[in-house]
């Protein structure tokens, strides 16, 4: 097995989580923070949208059963990132890359997707240098998850 990291954002990170987790040869996945300047921020402070930091999802992926290409043609298909919800900062459309390769990859495929000119909007997509990633708080972690197995949401 050859473990490697992929953290992106794409909106609110519970379905996006959900989403990457379903995909054959994910091996974990994460919610948090990343991008900004604030450190440890909580998901109060993120909510305020002045931190600089985007809900998202580290995932931990197999390598030889699954390609970061797939993960980015799932990426874009589990969100429009020509418009984001409320134009929220944290909501933001990010590729946030952990290695040359990545950054390559992430370009090209950006590359031909506004070629395609798939989206009525342009897309606004940004690819950035992975930084820290501030894990989020327990009850963000497989959201829904816990939802579809009855956990009371005050419980989360």
């Amino acid at each position: 097995m050859t473990l490697k990291k992929a953290t992106f954002a794409a909106g609110c990170f519970w379905g996006v989580e959900a989403e990457f987790r379903t995909l054959e040869g994910v091996f974990d996945s994460v919610v948090g923070y990343t991008g900004g300047r604030m450190p440890h921020p909580a998901y109060e402070d993120v909510l305020t949208d002045t931190t600089g930091h985007a809900e998202a999802v580290r995932v931990s992926y197999d390598a030889d059963k699954l390609s970061y290409e797939r993960l980015l043609k799932a990426f874009f298909e589990m969100h429009n990132p020509s418009t984001m919800p409320g134009e929220k900062y944290k909501y933001r459309s990010t590729i946030f890359y952990h290695s040359e390769e990545q950054k390559k990859a992430a370009e090209g495929f950006l590359a031909e997707l506004k070629a395609a000119k798939l989206f009525e909007l342009s897309v606004k997509t940004t690819i950035v240098k992975a930084g820290v990633f501030y894990k989020a708080e327990a009850y963000h972690q497989r959201y829904y998850e816990k939802r579809e197995a009855g956990v009371p949401e005050g419980s989360l």
